[in-house]
C-alpha cells in the first residue's frame, strides 16, 4: 500500500517516518548506528530525519527537496511510505509524489499551528482524488502535551477539510523527536483514546482495487520487428487498471480501431495468458491495426472512457508566468501529448481558504483554478470520480511542468478554437479583384492541394515529384514542396517530434491556404497522418479543397481518401491515375499527357 505524508516545512514529516522506520526495525542494521556517528563526527545533534534525507542538500539544509521512499511491513501488510517535501518552492515534487499514494497523513506542528501550505496540502489530497487522511499532530511535547491544544487544531482542521468533502479518518497527537504515539502508546498523552501511528497504517483499506476497475493502457509505444522472420508488432505500456487477457476484444481511443489480443508479450517470462494493473507490457494483435503513440487501449466489454477535446477541470499552477488564454501549452495525459489552450476560466479559489474569485483573466502562481480547457485534437480520458488514474494530467509550459489538474466533466462538443480562428482569418482575408474563376479561366486549371500520404516506405515522394513534372509540362500552374523542406525553412524555430507535430501540421495548412488561393496546384507528401490531421488541413485550407491519395496501406479510420494506390505502383500509372481524378474533380478542363 503507498501512503504519503505530507505538511509544512519543519512540521516534522521526515522526523516520523525515521522514527518509524527505527521503532519498527526497518532500517538496515547498523544504519542507524552509521547515522549517529556521522553525527557526532560533524559535531551535529542526531534526526531521526537524517535517516531519510539521502541528498546533501537535504542534510545541508534540513529540509525534503524530492519525494523519498521508504519500505516498511507490519503483519497486516507491506507498505511504501512516500515522505513528499513540504517548501512550496518545491510542490510539483510534492505532487507527482502524492499522486501514487492509496491514502496520506497529513502532518501539522502542534505549536505552530495549521499553516496556509496544510491547508494548501488538504486541498491537493482532496484534488488528487485521495480520500482516505489522517491528521497527526506533532511536536506536542513543545505545548505540553495540552489536549485543548490538540482539539483546537483538529476542529479547525477538520471544518476546512469538511468544505472540501474530506472527512479524516483520524487526528493523532504525537511527539516524533521523543517516539510517543507512534508504534507505542504513552502516559504522556493518556486521554488519546485513539490509534497510534502504526495502527493507523493497518487501519486503511485499499478500497477499489485498481485491478477491479476498467482496463485502461496508454500506448507508449509499439515496437516492430524485422529479423529472423519476426514480424510481430508489439503495443507496450503500463497498465494504469484492469486487466486484459489472451482473446480479449479492444479498443483503440480517440481512434476507434478495433482488435483483440493475440499474446502478452513480456521480457524474459514464461507464456502469460492475463496481465494486470501495474505491469509494463505488450500486446500483440490478431488484426494488425495502425495506432499512435498515446491512444488509450481499452477493453470492448468494459465502460468506455469519453472522448473529446474541450473539458472542465481543475487545476493546480505552479508555473512562474501565469496560465494565460492567448498562449499555448502541451498538455500531457496518460501517454499522449498534445497542445492545450485555456478557453475560460470559470473561478479562481484560494487554496488556503477555499475564497472564490470569478472572472480573473488570468491563474497565476499556486491558484487554484476551475477552468474549461481544449486540446488541439481529441483526446480519451476518465473523469476523475470514475477512474483518478485516466483523470488527472499536468500542463507543460516551455518544457517545464506548470500545472497539474483532474478532469470534472467532458464539455459538449462546440465549434473548436482552430474553427473560430479559421473563420475569424476568412472574414479578415483580403482578396485582390481576380476571381478564383477568373485564374482558372486563365490557368486552365482550378486550385487544388493535393495530399499524399503513406508510410515511410511507400514511393509517394517519387510519384509526387513525377506529378508536379507532368503538370508543369502540361502548362499547368503546379508546385510541389517536400516535407523536408518546410521542416528546415518555415519550421526551423521548432523541434521535429511528436509533441510539435500538431504545429508542421497547423503550418502546412495555412501555406496551403495561400498557395491554393494563387490558383496553382500545391502539391506535398506527409507521413503517417491519421484522420484529424488530415480534417486539420481541410479545416485551414478552406475555402479551397483538399485530395487526398493515399499509397500503400489504409490507415485511416473513418476517413475515406480520394484515391488509394498500391504500395508498389509504378509512377507512369499512378500520375495517370491522379490526373484522371483531377479530370473528374474538374480541376483539369483540359488536359493530354
Amino acid at each position: 500500500m503507498n501512503v504519503v505524508v505530507v505538511g509544512h516545512v519543519d512540521h516534522g514529516k521526515s522526523t516520523i517516518i525515521g522514527r518509524l522506520l527505527a521503532d519498527t526495525h526497518s532500517i538496515p542494521d547498523g544504519k542507524l548506528e552509521q547515522v549517529k556517528a556521522t553525527c557526532t563526527r560533524n559535531a551535529k545533534p542526531f534526526e531521526y530525519a537524517f535517516l531519510l534525507d539521502a541528498l546533501k542538500d537535504e542534510q545541508a539544509q534540513g529540509i525534503t527537496i524530492d519525494t523519498a521512499r521508504s519500505f516498511f511491513k507490519t503483519e497486516k501488510r507491506r507498505y511504501i511510505i512516500i515522505d513528499a517535501p513540504g517548501h512550496i518552492e518545491f510542490l510539483k515534487n510534492m505532487i507527482t509524489g502524492a499522486s501514487r499514494a492509496d491514502a496520506a497523513f497529513i502532518v501539522i506542528d502542534a505549536k505552530e499551528g495549521i499553516q496556509e501550505n496544510s491547508r494548501r496540502h488538504g486541498y491537493i489530497m482532496s484534488m488528487l482524488g485521495i480520500n482516505q487522511v489522517a491528521v497527526i499532530v506533532n511536536k506536542m511535547d513543545l505545548v505540553g502535551y495540552n489536549e485543548q491544544k490538540f482539539n483546537e487544531i483538529a476542529r479547525e482542521y477538520s471544518e476546512f477539510l469538511g468544505r472540501l468533502n474530506l472527512r479524516p479518518v483520524s487526528f493523532i497527537p504525537i511527539s516524533a523527536i521523543n517516539g510517543v504515539n507512534i508504534g507505542a502508546r504513552s502516559t504522556d498523552i493518556a486521554w488519546h483514546k485513539g490509534p497510534t501511528v502504526l495502527e493507523q497504517f493497518d487501519a486503511f483499506e485499499l478500497k477499489d482495487s485498481r485491478t477491479s476497475l476498467p482496463f485502461r493502457l496508454p500506448v507508449q509505444d509499439i515496437y516492430k520487428f524485422t529479423e529472423a522472420g519476426d514480424d510481430r508488432r508489439i503495443f507496450a505500456g503500463t497498465i494504469s487498471s484492469g486487466t486484459a487477457k489472451v482473446g480479449d476484444e479492444i479498443v483503440f481511443l480517440p481512434s476507434g480501431k478495433t482488435s483483440s489480443i493475440k499474446s502478452i508479450e513480456s521480457f524474459n517470462t514464461t507464456e502469460k495468458k492475463k496481465a494486470s494493473t501495474g505491469e509494463a507490457t505488450g500486446f500483440t494483435l490478431t488484426k494488425q491495426v495502425y495506432v499512435k503513440q498515446g491512444e488509450l487501449m481499452v477493453k470492448a466489454s468494459d465502460p468506455m472512457p469519453l472522448v473529446g477535446a474541450r473539458f472542465r477541470a481543475n487545476i493546480f499552477w505552479m508555473g512562474k508566468a501565469p496560465l494565460i488564454r492567448e498562449k499555448r501549452y502541451t498538455i500531457k495525459l496518460n501517454a499522449t501529448r498534445s497542445s492545450l489552450k485555456l478557453v475560460n476560466i470559470i473561478n479562481v479559489i484560494d487554496a488556503s481558504d477555499l475564497s472564490s474569485e470569478k472572472n480573473k483573466q488570468q491563474v497565476d502562481r499556486h491558484d487554484v483554478a476551475e477552468c474549461i480547457l481544449e486540446t488541439l485534437r481529441p483526446v480519451a480520458f476518465d473523469l476523475v470520480k470514475d477512474i483518478k488514474f485516466t483523470g488527472r494530467f499536468v500542463i507543460i509550459d516551455n518544457y517545464e511542468i506548470a500545472g497539474a489538474g483532474i478532469i470534472l466533466e467532458k464539455v459538449a462538443d462546440q465549434d473548436s478554437t482552430l474553427h473560430d480562428y479559421v473563420r475569424d482569418r476568412e472574414f479578415s482575408w483580403e482578396s485582390g479583384t481576380i476571381s478564383p474563376a477568373e485564374r482558372a479561366a486563365i490557368y486552365g486549371h482550378g486550385a487544388k492541394f493535393v495530399v499524399f500520404t503513406g508510410d515511410e516506405t511507400t514511393t509517394k515522394d517519387i510519384i509526387a515529384t513525377e506529378l508536379e513534372k507532368q503538370l508543369i509540362h502540361s502548362s499547368f500552374k503546379t508546385y510541389y514542396l517536400r516535407m523536408s523542406n518546410v521542416i528546415r525553412g518555415l519550421d526551423s524555430d521548432i523541434k521535429y517530434g511528436p509533441e510539435e507535430r500538431e504545429e508542421h501540421i497547423r503550418r502546412l495548412g495555412e501555406l496551403a491556404r495561400i498557395l491554393t488561393d494563387s490558383g496553382q496546384i500545391f502539391i506535398t507528401s506527409v507521413t503517417n497522418v491519421d484522420d484529424y490531421d488530415i480534417k486539420t488541413l481541410q479545416l485551414l485550407n478552406s475555402p479551397h479543397e483538399i485530395l487526398v491519395v493515399n499509397i500503400g496501406e489504409n490507415k485511416f479510420n473513418s476517413l475515406v481518401p480520394d484515391l488509394n494506390l498500391e504500395a508498389g505502383a509504378k509512377a507512369g500509372a499512378a500520375v495517370e491515375a491522379v490526373f484522371s481524378l483531377l479530370r473528374q474533380k474538374k480541376v483539369l478542363l483540359d488536359f493530354q499527357i
